[in-house]
Order: structure tokens, then C-alpha cells, then sequence
């Protein structure tokens, strides 16, 4: 098996081409037939009675699609078998938490191709697989990032007609002279490799802290990009800077014609440091945003916001509810943290039905909270009714949750990123699911 070279230095990196690339197929994926190892969990820690609570009661997981051939077979492929859906639960579930991988180093975000494989990122700089619920040993690539501070090698997300489109998004820090800016880069699968890197955005302002990271397709076929204010609070307001902002691209980079400010990827600004993005169902798009550590001498004050095109979130003027100066277009979060710090990265809304008591819900994954936090939104989605802490404590600090194509929900630990208390085994990929 072959696997993909360093990528060159970011000077040698190639200029956007649009060139066809080669269809992909036997990439990425099958982790709906994981081999997992279980990891005891206790019951979460919630302020309100809930009907179920996790085990340890082992789990039957679903079979693994047929993966994609690489070529043309040479003789006529079996007929491809079709996955039984799992029942959908009518209430509460009994769940247990288990280890799919282990001894990832800062793991900071997670992919499923559509045959249930999967691609990580870890922040020094490695894309990795994970074939048949176990971690590929070589990186399918190594990219030269900055990794120092909060920067380094952070968000992925694959093309919405991935394989077909065999195109895989990276977003990552990189130095220049004395300077620390961050790029999104377009790769192609191919066999076990990622290959041919492309610029898609480059020199958004990156700092040790505050770098956003975050990216993901949403159900427009765009992608939407968060980056954080890298350290310059008032260049969030900026509208010519790219800091501080959630950003909005056609997969090629361009700026969509029905962007809010033309001719800009700009789609919101008065971020401070965004690293979730999620969509409802109904394509409404939710983001979660670190809270002031210290800057302009606060602290805490973490947010989920509802995004809005060409809406203003307010900082560094407006700091959840504090107002430290008008501005009477600023949008109110959903919900802050007030005087408490969740520090809220990765998010996902729960859709799948396996889960149902947490059904139409946000998670967001909390890094110094470690905790998975649980939003229920009011009905016009604008105010939460009940946030619930899952998990306080039992996993470290938590970077991301995502929903896998099985229904299950998966969650990084981020304990060796230099914050946190590493365990043995850490960091880890988990699995959240039904006995």
C-alpha cells in the first residue's frame, strides 16, 4: 500500500486550478463495521431526570457497505448488498460509550466517507485513516502547518458528491517569515492518498490563538469556513479583513453571487473565535463561539449564535449580552455562558432517530467544560429551553461530535493538545450509540 508524500513547502503549493480529478473510490472508509473496544462510562451528570443513561452493554453494529472499486472490475461484480436499516426506536434508549481508536495526538476533526470510513485530522500536521475500525499506521498526508499554539492542522470536510467529486478541504496554519496566516487547501483522493494540493482561500490572519478552523458543506453545496480574530479584536469588524468572520465559498473557492456583501466571502462578522458549524434539518445554520479569556479584561461568556447572512455578532463590542459599546445591528445570542466557560468547539444536530431522547438536538463538544453539551432550542430556534452537561468529566476535554453515517455519534478528545491531562490511550476517537 502506498501512502501520500509531504506536501511541499506553501510556496510550491500549486494555484487554483479547475482541472477534473481522478474519480476516487477506494479511499476512505468503512466504519459502520467498526472493532471497537469498550470503555466503561457512567451516566452523564444532568440537571433534569432523563428515561435512559449510557452502559457498558456491548452493541451490534451495522454490516459495511461494498466499497468503492478502484477500477473497472475484469469480471462481472456481484450484485451489491443492501444494508437493514435498524428500526427507529420509539423513546428513550439505553447508550454506552465505546474506544474506536486510540493514540491519536490532538485529534481535531473527523470525516465519514459514504461507505463509512473515515479521515481525521491531528493538529501537527496528519491526515489519518481509519479502515475497518482500525487507525492506518501512515498518515495519507502530511501537511508543513505551524502547529504552535492553538494553530496547526485543523478542520476537514469532504465534497458533498464525494467519491464521485474525489475532493477533500483542509484548513491549516502556516508560517511566513514572522507571520502565521491560515489557508484552505482542496486535495484528491486517490487510493490511500491525498494528492495535489490546491488553494482555495489563503492568507486569513492566524495568530498562536484564536484561529476559527472549522469547515463544512452545507446543504446549499457551499463551503462555510470559520476563522477567528487571531489575536486583532477589531478586525472582526473589519469587513475587509478575513478575520473574525464566517466565510462562504463555492467548492472552487469563488464567491457565490448571492453572498450578502458581493464580491466578498464575508457571510457573517463579530466573531471572536468560532469552531462549530451546524445545520437544522430544515437548513437553518448554528455556530458555537469561544468567550473572552482574559481579553479587554473579560472572561467566560461562551455562544451559540443562530448565523444569519450579513448579520453582525458584535465583538468586541458586544460580548454575549454584555454591551461594552452599542450597536444596534448586533445579533443576540442563542445562548451564553454567562460567568461559567464552556470553551464550545465542534456541534452537530442529532437526526438520525437512534438516539431519540436527544432527537432535533444540538451537541457541541465543550474542551475546558469537558463536557458534550445538549441545547434544546425553542421552536422558532432563536432562545434554548434547556441546556444538560453529558459526560462532565469522564473523557477530557472533548474537541468535536459529529453524527456518523450508522446513526451513531462520534466524539474526539483533545487532551494532548498541550491543555489538557492526557489518559491512557488518549487521544481518542469515541462512539456513541444504543446497546
Amino acid at each position: 500500500m502506498s501512502f501520500g508524500p509531504t506536501i511541499p513547502s506553501p510556496a510550491r503549493l500549486r494555484p487554483r486550478s479547475t482541472r477534473r480529478a481522478f474519480l476516487l473510490a477506494t479511499l476512505l472508509l468503512p466504519a459502520c463495521n467498526l472493532g471497537v473496544r469498550t470503555t466503561a462510562s457512567t451516566p452523564p451528570v444532568t440537571p433534569t431526570t432523563r428515561a435512559a443513561s449510557p452502559t457498558t452493554a456491548p452493541v451490534a453494529l451495522p454490516p459495511t457497505p461494498t466499497a468503492f472499486p478502484a477500477t473497472p472490475p475484469l469480471s462481472p461484480a456481484p450484485p451489491t448488498p443492501t444494508a437493514t436499516p435498524a428500526p427507529t426506536p420509539s423513546g428513550p434508549v439505553e447508550l454506552r460509550v465505546e474506544t474506536v481508536v486510540g493514540g491519536l495526538e490532538a485529534p481535531w476533526e473527523v470525516a465519514f466517507a459514504p461507505d463509512g470510513r473515515l479521515l481525521l485530522t491531528e493538529r501537527p500536521g496528519r491526515v489519518r485513516l481509519v479502515r475497518d475500525g482500525q487507525l492506518v499506521p501512515e498518515p495519507v498526508l502530511t501537511l508543513p502547518v505551524a502547529a504552535t499554539g492553538e494553530a496547526g492542522l485543523l478542520g476537514l470536510a469532504l465534497h458533498p458528491d464525494f467519491p464521485t467529486t474525489p475532493w477533500v478541504y483542509l484548513y491549516y496554519t502556516y508560517s511566513e517569515g514572522d507571520r502565521l496566516w491560515n489557508r484552505v487547501v482542496r486535495c484528491t483522493a486517490m487510493g490511500d492518498r491525498l494528492v495535489d494540493p490546491v488553494v482555495v482561500i489563503d492568507r486569513i490572519p492566524g495568530a498562536t490563538i484564536h484561529d476559527g478552523g472549522r469547515i463544512a458543506f452545507g446543504p446549499d453545496g457551499k463551503l462555510y469556513v470559520t476563522t477567528g480574530d487571531a489575536r486583532e479584536p477589531t478586525a472582526a469588524q473589519d469587513l475587509n479583513s478575513l478575520a473574525g468572520k464566517i466565510l462562504r465559498l463555492e467548492p472552487d473557492g469563488s464567491v457565490p453571487a448571492d453572498n450578502p456583501f458581493p464580491g466578498s466571502p464575508v457571510w457573517s462578522y463579530g466573531h471572536r473565535n468560532p469552531q462549530g458549524l451546524a445545520w437544522t434539518s430544515d437548513g437553518r445554520l448554528y455556530a458555537t463561539e469561544h468567550g473572552p479569556t482574559g481579553d479587554l479584561g473579560l472572561a467566560a461568556h461562551d455562544e451559540v449564535n443562530a448565523i444569519e447572512p450579513g448579520r453582525n455578532y458584535g465583538w468586541p463590542f458586544v460580548v454575549g449580552t454584555l454591551v461594552r459599546q452599542a450597536l444596534p445591528d448586533a445579533m443576540p445570542p442563542v445562548i451564553e455562558s454567562g460567568t461559567a466557560t464552556w470553551a464550545p468547539s465542534g456541534a452537530t444536530f442529532v437526526r438520525s432517530g437512534r438516539i431519540p431522547q436527544w432527537q432535533g438536538n444540538l451537541l457541541f463538544a465543550g474542551l475546558r467544560s469537558q463536557t458534550l453539551w445538549r441545547l434544546v432550542l425553542s421552536p422558532d430556534g432563536r432562545s434554548a429551553e434547556l441546556l444538560e452537561p453529558l459526560y462532565r468529566g469522564e473523557f477530557g476535554r472533548l474537541r468535536t461530535v459529529v453524527e456518523g453515517p450508522d446513526g451513531a455519534l462520534y466524539l474526539l478528545t483533545s487532551n494532548r493538545d498541550g491543555r489538557g491531562s492526557p489518559r491512557r490511550g488518549d487521544d481518542r476517537l469515541l462512539r456513541i450509540a444504543p446497546q
